[in-house]
């Protein structure tokens, strides 16, 4: 039974690799730079949001985002229609993770977005989809296979949305020349903030 175990946990991992090398190839540019040109420039902040698995993703997104020094907060949905999009303001970027691009809940927040002026990007795998449509930005991420048996359960998909924000952060990060010393003010806790202020090993 374990011998079993291990080898379905080794498949999925190397078809999870094999989605983040599809991506490579599949990613375009423009949607690419666009997203990073709207990020760099934004002069309010990043508010993301998404349901279920995207949901997860979002958050952690924002977090990365927070990170370095692009101010970033997740917005429930079901909390932006009873009153959360207040949160949202004429200067901000609001980044919408919907895997079919269809989602009601999502949806629902799109024009009242609009109307307040906040500049909207897309994050889908389907560019035909009402997100896409309506956004000011599109970048679509989409891999060929879930791992799971009937290609539902989004892992793949969502590990490959949540790398590419992991490689936009880093390339901001680079254009803007962003130090150790900036992300020791913002990040003095546990063992990387020690490791910044020069505690432990340097990075």
């Amino acid at each position: 039974m374990f011998s079993r175990i291990i080898d379905s946990v080794n498949d999925t991992l190397s078809k999870e690799s094999a989605a983040i090398e599809e991506i490579k190839g599949n990613l375009d540019e423009e949607q690419v730079n666009k997203v990073v040109e709207l990020i760099m420039d934004c002069k309010g902040k990043i508010i993301t949001t998404g349901c279920g698995t995207s949901a997860a993703a979002a958050k952690k997104i924002a977090h990365t985002l927070s990170c370095i020094e692009c101010p970033a907060l997740f917005l429930s949905p079901s909390d932006a229609v009873h009153g959360g999009l207040g949160v949202v303001q004429n200067q901000d970027i609001v980044v919408v993770f919907s895997k079919g691009g269809e989602t009601g809940e999502i949806n629902n927040i799109i024009p009242s977005c609009k109307v307040k002026g906040a500049t909207i990007i897309a994050i889908t795998e389907s560019e035909d989809s009402y997100i896409a449509r309506e956004a000011d930005a599109l970048l679509k991420v989409k891999v060929s296979k879930e791992p799971d048996d009937f290609n539902m359960l989004a892992t793949s998909s969502i590990l490959a949305t949540i790398s590419v924000f992991d490689a936009i952060c880093i390339a901001i990060t680079r254009f803007r020349g962003f130090t150790k010393e900036e992300f020791a003010v913002i990040h003095p806790g546990g063992k990387v903030g020690n490791t910044l202020k020069g505690k432990n090993e340097k990075l």
